[in-house]
């Protein structure tokens, strides 16, 4: 990559950290990709999906025809988590970080980046084949852009994207079935201090319910975890309401369903036993996949990764990605690693090395499916 190249895939990376695009206020970064590309004589396209998904836009597609015949997808997705403090990127010792104390947004505007520069180099050229690039909205909360995605507009039938924070060379080839539950317990209300004992506590229900939930590590596919509650209006009141949000997530689907109704069963009988009510839902955000070993995605990654010198690595996944929802639809997309750093946390970071690796990954992924037989 030359030095101008490099500096230009920097200032874009930063460029659109400084953009704020939790899930829900896309648009603005939208509108910042698309005079990017529109401005090269590129044409995007933006689909009807943000109200469906609960985003600030819709999906991006710019696509470009390759000098053979078959197509491949490349995709990133344009929100991020809410940021908790301003977005200030900074370069320091070879690296981007928020000079605030929050997130920086690499997760996934580095390869948001990558992906805009690569587009800037066939504005000019043909790719080596087709090249359709897809920037999603409302990954972060559970995949809803590539959900509500229309895949009929698409002529790839394999793709990536990258969204593993991870040394490069990890693949996922597995990656979990996501279930969330939420529960509602209502008790009764009544004075803490004169007359307690005509209540009904339904912290005091649901805390019971906790206790008895399977979480953590289940097993070595299992996970399961409680991450929200909320009840209560005063401490003279006993509280007649209180909400939880757990999840469970399991590579085999089979198990994830099995753990979630230890869960219903184990909130229930906390429910009734202090005779509270309780109201539940059960919601699968994504489904999961493991990946054949004999797909032309995985042998093109493996190759491509494998001449930047970096040893491919199969792995499997507790996370979820855009993937989960393209490959629950049928088009074969698979998970390479980013290589950011601490994705979500206040010290997430990526190296300028890291952002020129993944450009160069992108081209040789162009390459290595230049020479497969049979892209269709």
């Amino acid at each position: 990559m030359s030095e101008p190249e490099q500096e230009r895939l920097c200032a874009t990376f930063a460029a659109l950290c400084a953009i704020p695009s939790p899930t829900g206020q896309e648009r603005a970064v939208a509108d910042w990709i698309t005079a990017e590309l529109t401005a090269l004589g590129l044409s995007v396209v933006e689909d009807d999906a943000g109200e469906a998904a609960g985003a600030g836009a819709g999906n991006l597609l710019c696509v470009i025809p390759g000098t053979r015949d078959g197509w491949m997808l490349l995709c990133a997705h344009l929100d991020t988590v809410p940021p908790t403090a301003p977005l200030a990127p900074r370069l320091r010792d070879g690296a981007y970080e928020n000079a605030e104390p929050g997130i920086l947004g690499a997760d996934n505007k580095a390869a948001v980046a990558a992906l805009v520069e690569l587009l800037r180099q066939y504005a000019t050229e043909r790719p080596p084949v087709g090249l359709e690039v897809l920037f999603t909205v409302a990954e972060e909360t559970g995949l809803h852009g590539a959900a509500h995605c229309d895949l009929t507009r698409l002529s790839s039938r394999f793709g990536y994207v990258f969204d593993l924070a991870a040394p490069f060379g990890e693949i996922v080839t597995a990656s979990p079935t996501y279930l969330r539950l939420r529960g509602a317990f209502r008790g009764r209300a009544a004075h803490a201090g004169l007359h307690p004992e005509t209540g009904v506590n339904a912290i005091t229900a649901a805390a019971h319910g906790i206790a008895a939930l399977p979480q953590g590590r289940i097993d070595a596919e299992t996970t399961a975890n409680v991450g929200l509650i909320s009840g209560g209006s005063a401490t003279n009141v006993v509280p007649d309401r209180c909400e939880i949000e757990a999840e469970v997530r399991s590579l085999d689907s089979a198990r994830a369903a099995a753990v979630m109704t230890e869960c219903v069963d184990a909130l229930q009988d906390a429910a009734d036993g202090a005779g509270a009510d309780l109201d539940l839902s059960v919601e699968r955000i994504f489904t999961g996949y493991r990946v054949r070993s004999a797909e032309p995605g995985l042998r093109i990654a493996e190759t491509a990764l494998g001449r930047l010198g970096y040893p491919p690595r199969r792995v499997a996944s507790g996370g979820g990605s855009d993937a989960n929802a393209f490959r629950s639809r049928g088009l074969a997309v698979t998970n390479l690693a980013n290589g950011t750093e601490r994705p979500h946390e206040r010290g997430e970071r990526v190296t300028v090395a890291a952002l020129s690796d993944g450009l160069a990954l992108l081209r040789a992924l162009l390459g290595a499916a230049a020479e497969h037989p049979d892209l269709g």
